[in-house]
């Protein structure tokens, strides 16, 4: 393998760090609102219906995913 090739990978801290592009930051902050609205959801003082309990627990789910992945998606 030629030397300009060696280092191509990122560490998953330097992913972390570095810059995310705009469109992922919009897509972050979507993931980050369904999961604070799942969280409301399941933890709502009153009694709900198992379904909404249920897509509550999905809403935290798909929002913590969403967002951790949109953190690591770089230019």
């Amino acid at each position: 393998m030629p030397s300009s090739q060696k280092k191509q990978s990122m560490s998953l801290k330097e992913r972390w760090q570095s810059k995310t592009p705009t469109f992922w930051k919009k897509v972050q902050r979507i993931g980050i609102a369904a999961g604070v609205i799942g969280g409301a959801i399941i933890a709502a003082p009153i009694a709900l219906p198992a379904t909404l309990i249920t897509v509550g627990g999905y809403l935290v789910a798909v929002g913590s995913v969403t967002a951790g992945l949109s953190q690591l998606t770089k230019e």
